[in-house]
């Protein structure tokens, strides 16, 4: 049974202590979509749309058992950082110097390191005008954490719109240069948190490139074209049918390759649209990179908010992001931020119905 959305009176968002530490802040308009931000690991809970029909129900996928943040669920609506997706071997080097950083159990560091931005309860504050209301969040990660130098002071801006559009805007200053690639880690399911598999979704996602992987999913070098290949997305396409193309067995767990327009406004990267409620959400950024993730490898192991299991393919993840293993391949967009500059990405996610 997906939950009850909370009940808003167009007020401040709304804060209260969370069961595993932190805090929760509710946000949202009457009669539009609702959200709910926890401070650990500035996380995105829950997320509560309407169907063609005006019923809400909420989107995104949580584990019931909030301690499972820390495990099985950890990235689950999570902002990640320093830098998200997967950095090789847990190497790089930067101005003539080596660094190395925490790797997990296959041996590279992803997300971050084994404790990342996800893991930590991040300051917030509330904010709120007439047409936008939500959370600010802010974080320090000191020099060498995770093996990255630098001092980096983080903001994540978490906003409702009265237009039912939820926006996620990054900064970040540094002391010493340092790769910055922040995103947020959410799953959604369109047909509702516990309804099932996304499988039935159509999904568009607006890349004429991807980047091949190898088995531990570190880039192979080059991007390419995804004319006559199972990543071809430019046009809506049922997730079943797409990964029932040759060379896409086991799911998405892929970077594709967009084209920002250069003036540092987001763009389309994807639309993602459940035939069975209406509901379709639009994904603009000001990324390069777009990671679609159709969570193959879920096997039921974390019960989610509504007490169901989340088997394969229960939601996907739309992270934009720089590409994976950037600070080691100098073809590719540099992430690389430097004192004096600011980092900034914007990602904002448009919800609506269709007939």
């Amino acid at each position: 049974m997906n939950p009850s959305p909370p009940v808003l009176t167009g007020g401040p968002p709304v804060r209260r202590p969370c069961a595993d530490s932190g805090e929760r802040w509710t946000f949202g308009f009457p009669g539009g979509i609702t959200a709910e931000v926890h401070t650990r690991g500035a996380r995105l809970h829950g997320l509560w749309a309407p169907d063609r029909y005006g019923t809400p129900a909420d989107v995104v996928l949580a584990p019931r058992d909030p301690a499972l943040t820390a495990t099985a669920a950890r990235y689950f609506g999570s902002t990640v950082g320093r830098y998200a997706n997967r950095i090789a071997r847990g190497r790089f080097s930067l101005d003539g110097k080596p660094y190395r950083l925490t790797t997990q159990e296959d041996g590279h560091c992803l997300h971050g390191g084994t404790e990342g931005f996800d893991t930590r309860i991040w300051e917030a504050e509330a904010v709120h005008t007439p047409e936008r209301t939500g959370v600010l969040l802010r974080l320090r990660s000191p020099d060498g954490d995770q093996g990255f130098p630098g001092n980096l002071d983080v903001t994540v801006s978490c906003l409702v719109g009265r237009d039912d559009e939820l926006s996620f805007s990054y900064t970040a200053v540094t002391d010493a240069a340092t790769p910055v690639n922040l995103t947020n880690h959410a799953y959604f399911n369109l047909e509702g948190e516990g309804a099932g598999d996304i499988l039935g979704h159509e999904l568009t996602v607006d890349a004429s490139h991807y980047t091949p992987v190898d088995a531990d999913l570190i880039p192979l070098g080059d991007h390419r074209p995804v004319s006559g290949t199972a990543f071809d997305l430019r046009r809506p396409l049922r997730i079943a049918d797409a990964l029932a193309r040759p060379g896409a067995a086991g799911g998405y767990d892929h970077n594709f390759v967009l084209t920002p327009r250069g003036d540092g406004t987001p763009r389309r990267a994807a639309v993602l649209y459940a035939p069975t409620t209406g509901r379709r959400m639009e994904v603009l950024t000001t990324e390069p990179g777009l990671q679609v993730y159709t969570a193959g490898q879920f096997d039921g192991t974390v019960l989610g908010k509504s007490g169901t299991p989340y088997g394969a393919g229960a939601g996907i993840a739309l992270e934009t992001q720089h590409f994976p293993d950037s600070p080691n391949r100098p073809g590719d967009p540099s992430p690389v931020l430097r004192p004096g500059e600011e980092y900034r990405s914007t990602t904002l996610l448009r919800f609506g119905v269709r007939d």
